[in-house]
């Protein structure tokens, strides 16, 4: 772990010690490796993922001070990715990914695992946890037919892109996209394969345990240069998916094949 496990655990009391004295910071959940249901989980590689919920209509003038987070000293960086999120570095390499926000900005948010570290009288924390499993358990239910013709498409598109010579955007389709929607086809198709330890909101997260067989091959493709890479993940797809049944789009593969001269 970047830091040792003490250490981990009191930047969790740190961090709700630190929700609990702001005036405008009402609730604070502790998700993934972070909660209490994944301390087993948990190595040196593992972060601070959590939500840190703002009263309503102090979302703007609280975000842009994060003074607040514990062991100011050792922060090295922080930095916004959108509207709501934040990452920081700890001196010692450590890393918190976090949402500050209001509950209603949060609506939509999937939850997996969490603790609830901080809540408000009238539980609002809470509430928004529970509508985050239920999110998390409705994108939990896998459309693999959907998910294979996303494959085809991003595939297709990723190629033309790099034939064009855009290889940076190319390979974002045929490395990212089409491999995100491979890994839930996957996990659609053979759910029993998936444990309970699987993320459900991520497919590839854990996807090693769950598929070791395919993720060594999908890991060996992305080494590959990128139209090669995107080839053999057509390959896989096919192998896996096209067993014959109504789901797999086979004109649409034979069609992308025959685009693509493969």
């Amino acid at each position: 772990m970047s830091a040792a496990p003490e250490r981990y655990e009191r930047r969790s009391a740190d961090l709700a010690e630190a929700v609990r004295a702001h005036p405008d910071l009402i609730g604070l959940v502790l998700l993934g490796s972070a909660s209490d249901e994944a301390v087993a989980r948990r190595d040196e590689w593992s972060d601070h993922d959590f939500f840190a919920l703002v009263r309503p209509d102090a979302g703007r003038s609280v975000r842009p001070d994060l003074s607040w987070l514990p062991d100011q000293d050792a922060l090295v960086l922080t930095a916004r990715e959108g509207e709501i999120g934040f990452v920081a570095v700890y001196d010692d390499g450590h890393v918190m990914e976090f949402a500050v926000a209001e509950p209603d900005e949060l609506a939509g948010a999937l939850v997996n695992e969490a603790t609830v570290a901080v809540d408000d009288e009238d539980g609002t924390t809470a509430a928004l946890v529970e509508r985050g499993r239920a999110n998390a358990a409705a994108g939990d239910r896998i459309d693999v037919g959907n998910e294979a013709r996303l494959v085809l498409v991003k595939l297709l598109i990723g190629v033309g892109r790099v034939r064009r010579g855009e290889v940076l955007v190319g390979g974002q389709f045929i490395r990212g996209w089409a491999v995100q929607s491979l890994a839930r086809a996957l996990r659609g198709r053979f759910p029993q394969r998936s444990s309970d330890a699987r993320d459900r909101i991520d497919a590839l997260r854990r996807f090693e345990l769950d598929f070791p067989d395919w993720a060594a091959r999908i890991a060996d493709a992305l080494a590959l240069p990128a139209e090669d890479a995107a080839r053999e993940l057509f390959a896989i797809a096919r192998e896996a998916l096209d067993d014959g049944g109504p789901g797999f789009p086979r004109a649409a593969a034979d069609a992308v094949a025959r685009r693509l001269g493969w």
